[in-house]
């Protein structure tokens, strides 16, 4: 079926259902917003487009609502069906959860799968629909009726353990740490929903995702038992042996539903932002809930001095697989057949060769020119393009190792650069130079730094419509929380937390002008420690990645002495890491490519 079809057909099943408005987010039974398996991907089988978004459906409209960083590409998608693109965060675009208020009619019927709506959500719509006399029908899984047999299954790929030799410490330490976090709180059982913190607490890895080793999985913490809901058939002799060893039991992922149901007079631990609906309803109301984040979501955010040094080893053979990758590029480029996908191809190789290599950390994006100005473009066969001797090359990428997870994003020069864009070039490169060497006392935020970053860009009066940086996890999601440095106030739906030491953050302004062109530069950060004195505790950061910026598309005049002394010093510390672990042809290349700059 084609998209319209789509959107009729559940049109006439919305009728059938008495549901006048239906709302289709992102998600999965976790709440997962990001990484999801293809079985959950209903907003992507009913509009086909794969980035972040929602979907609602109404007898008169459909719309898709996604953030800056898919505005083109949902532009481009969406042309000629009958959704309309929402752009988020824009004057005069509601929320999706205001607009399923204002469109659900008086004494009408929102409809949507309780699976996938958390229940902070549900309890919002069913303050604000009750003042309307209108209900909810929260057991209809309307698009999944439309997949039918198509459907992909749930994945099962196999758990691994990850030893301590990488996490620091052991399961059974890090349980500890968590039943004292519930002590605090007086807790009595903690429900483990976030794909990431049982892999995290159990020192497990899944195999459920193309890019994010994580498994579909709960887990539920008391005082005296640690059970993990997971399909048994993904646990290999030795993770059953290590979850046995660590006093862990097993019960079937669907038995988490008959255990909450259970539940009588406790207090019980679960963040209803990250509950869904449904397994909210089934908690008795003599349980008192606790409302609060998931203590492990700030513990992985901190990494130890063990995941530290092994993370600083994942960034120095990705960076050895990113010098010999952007050779590759600039030696190539229109000598031999090159597009976005070959030279996406020619990266994921290239990393693979690391030891202790497991997977892309995420899809590569490999743009090319105009296609560069999608954010999160993806090539696809029918949108590769060729890559040629002029203009740039955009490639955002990264590894997920044994050692630690990687992001980097380089914008490579492949030649005829106009002054323009040579411009853009080095502002975004002054703007992630001045936020690497911020000083910044502690309790500061990503909020208030994000101007660092930013303010090159915004004096030309154009901004990049996604965040500058991201917290990134330790052999598990690229993208993780509760840290971040982006603008605007703190809010439910952009909440942000002070940086403390140990804390792993993205730095990636960019420049994006529609149809035009995408320049983005991105190393990690690891906060550090500095001066303590009268005045508080100082912090800073130190640079994780290593890998060369492109000294071909940079104009000095746009940079200050201190930038200039700051990317040499940068360049000679890529070089002496990476040269003796080169070859004599790499080391050469290398050594000019971290030249030092001059005005």
């Amino acid at each position: 079926m084609s998209i319209n079809q789509k959107i009729q057909t559940l049109r006439e099943l919305m009728k059938q259902n008495g549901i006048d408005v239906y709302y289709i987010p992102l998600g999965d039974d976790h709440l997962s917003d990001e990484y999801t398996a293809d079985h959950f991907r209903c907003v992507s089988f009913i509009s086909e487009f794969r980035g972040e978004a929602s979907v609602i459906v109404t007898q008169d409209f459909a719309g898709l609502w996604t953030d800056g960083r898919y505005f083109t590409a949902a532009e481009m998608h969406l042309k000629g069906t009958v959704i309309e693109l929402m752009r988020m965060r824009q004057p005069g675009v509601p929320d999706p959860v205001s607009f399923l208020i204002s469109s659900t009619p008086e004494g009408g019927v929102l409809g949507f799968d309780g699976h996938v709506v958390s229940a902070a959500v549900y309890a919002a719509l069913s303050k604000a629909l009750a003042r309307k006399n209108a209900s909810m029908i929260v057991d209809k899984d309307l698009v999944g009726e439309i997949w039918g047999r198509e459907r992909p299954a749930m994945p099962a790929g196999e758990i691994f353990v990850l030893p301590k030799k990488y996490t620091g410490e052991s399961a059974a330490e890090r349980i500890e740490r968590v039943r004292e976090k519930m002590r605090q709180r007086g807790a009595d059982v903690l429900v483990i929903t976030a794909l990431e913190d049982p892999c995290w607490m159990l020192n497990v890895r899944g195999n459920d995702m193309s890019t994010t080793p994580v498994a579909y999985a709960f887990a539920a913490v008391t005082e005296r038992t640690v059970t993990y809901y997971v399909d048994k058939k993904k646990l290999s002799d030795k993770a059953l042996k290590h979850l046995k060893d660590s006093k862990v039991t097993i019960k079937p992922y669907g038995a988490v539903a008959k255990d909450l149901a259970k539940l009588r007079d406790k207090t019980v631990w679960a963040d209803l932002s990250h509950l869904n609906s449904y397994f909210s309803s089934l908690i008795d109301p003599s349980n008192r809930i606790l409302n609060l984040a998931s203590p492990i979501l700030a513990m992985r955010a901190v990494k130890n001095s063990t995941e530290i040094r092994n993370t600083r080893n994942a960034h120095i053979k990705d960076g050895v697989a990113m010098v010999r990758f952007i050779r590759w590029v600039k030696e190539n480029v229109g000598k031999i057949p090159m597009t976005e996908i070959s030279a996406a191809d020619k990266l994921y190789a290239l990393r693979a060769e690391g030891k202790g290599y497991i997977e892309p950390s995420f899809h590569t994006i490999s743009a090319y020119q105009q296609n560069a100005a999608m954010l999160h473009y993806s090539a696809t066969p029918e949108s590769d393009t060729k890559v040629e001797p002029r203009g740039f090359l955009l490639v955002d990428s990264g590894g997920t190792y044994l050692d630690g997870t990687t992001d980097i994003t380089r914008t490579i020069t492949l030649g005829g650069l106009t002054a323009e864009e040579k411009k853009y070039f080095t502002l975004v490169l002054k703007g992630m130079l001045q936020l690497t060497r911020a000083r910044f006392l502690q309790g500061t935020t990503g909020n208030n730094l994000d101007i660092l970053a930013r303010g090159p860009i915004w004096d030309l009066d154009i901004d990049y419509q996604c965040g500058t940086g991201h917290g990134v996890g330790h052999v598990l999601a690229v993208h993780e929380g509760p840290h971040g440095i982006r603008w605007g106030m703190p809010s439910p739906a952009r909440p942000s937390a002070p940086f403390e030491p140990g804390m792993i953050v993205s730095n990636e302004p960019g420049v994006y002008l529609p149809h035009e062109l995408g320049i983005r530069t991105e190393n990690e950060l690891l906060v550090v420690r500095g001066q303590k004195n009268f005045y508080g505790q100082f912090l800073s950061f130190e640079t994780l990645t290593y890998c060369p910026i492109d000294l071909d598309a940079i104009d000095v005049q746009y940079l200050e002495d201190t930038d200039i002394r700051q990317l040499n010093a940068y360049h000679q510390s890529v070089y002496e890491t990476l040269a003796p672990l080169l070859d004599e042809d790499d080391r050469a290349w290398l050594k000019e490519a971290t030249r030092a700059v001059e005005r």
